[in-house]
């Protein structure tokens, strides 16, 4: 019986009780939905090795060794080489910082702008919303990544333009969940004491409106990770993606590795893993967030 009253007198001294009542609820909710913690984890995991690949890779991800070309996992190159002799491992590693930095930063820029302009619809209403919302429509009608492949094709070849062009295709979704959201809240009686103590538009839009918001954002942030990284994927795959000596992963699965499938499979089989992994890891997370976040699944 010393270890329980000893860890709650741990508690006591270093947390408060509505720190340790936290606590333990988070505790709870990450043992009952564990695949959701599992996925925070691998997430996690590989954001830690994307930014310590400097310090983990072992090998220059673009040095060329042709003594070794073509070679198997073993202990030197334990994911095996390429067909220059570059080690697959040290590049599935920072092709991680690209896949990864294209992929939040794409998101994150697509919720920034998309939150702004479904806020200003919904609010503003009349010509504005109306004009806007065509406009949306006529950048849904556009399947995303041919939209993607356009915009990358027009700017060129570069991580940042990789980045620009993903988050044009982020914008329309999150416009339109943001803005059905904003319409329902706007007539709620806050808003009309804020309006009446004569608090400003932005005031209102962005302190009273936005912070009502965050759920159905937070949810479409952790649901579109996935899809932005596969996206990423796919424009690299297709040759429009961060240029060449640039290691990533939708790369490392086109030009000279489908022609070494049978010879080399690992050289398709390591990056198409972590694809895979990394999207399901953020679709799992995305689904654990929409459960906790949904007063309709909270019994569950």
């Amino acid at each position: 019986m010393a270890a329980p009253a000893q860890t709650l007198e741990f508690k006591r001294s270093w947390l408060s009780s509505e720190q340790a009542s936290r606590l333990d609820r988070a505790f709870r909710l990450a043992r009952k939905k564990y695949l959701g913690t599992i996925s925070a984890m691998v997430i996690l995991v590989f954001i830690l090795a994307a930014v310590a690949a400097p310090l983990i890779a072992p090998y220059d991800p673009i040095a060329v060794d042709t003594s070794v070309s073509l070679h198997s996992p073993y202990a030197e190159h334990i994911f095996g080489t390429d067909e220059l002799g570059r080690d697959l491992f040290s590049r599935i590693l920072y092709g991680a910082r690209i896949s990864l930095f294209v992929g939040v930063g794409s998101v994150l820029t697509g919720v920034l702008i998309g939150v702004t302009l479904g806020i200003l619809c919904a609010y503003v209403g009349g010509r504005f919303d109306l004009f806007l919302q065509r406009f949306i429509d006529a950048l849904q009608a556009f399947p995303s990544l041919v939209l993607a492949m356009v915009l990358v094709a027009t700017l060129g070849a570069s991580v940042m333009n990789v980045l620009i062009a993903i988050a044009i295709t982020q914008i329309a979704t999150k416009t339109r969940v943001v803005r059905g959201a904003a319409l329902s809240l706007k007539e709620n009686s806050y808003v009309d004491a804020a309006r009446v103590l004569g608090s400003s538009h932005g005031r209102i839009m962005f302190k009273h409106i936005l912070p009502n918001c965050w759920a159905p954002i937070i949810v479409l942030i952790s649901v579109t990770l996935g899809q932005a990284i596969i996206r990423e994927a796919s424009l690299s795959f297709l040759g429009l993606g961060p240029p060449p000596p640039n290691p990533t992963w939708g790369g490392m699965l086109s030009g000279s590795a489908r022609n070494y499938m049978a010879s080399a499979p690992w050289m398709v089989m390591f990056p198409g893993i972590a694809i895979t992994v990394v999207v399901l890891a953020f679709n799992l997370l995305g689904d654990t967030v929409r459960d906790v976040l949904d007063p309709k699944l909270q019994h569950r």
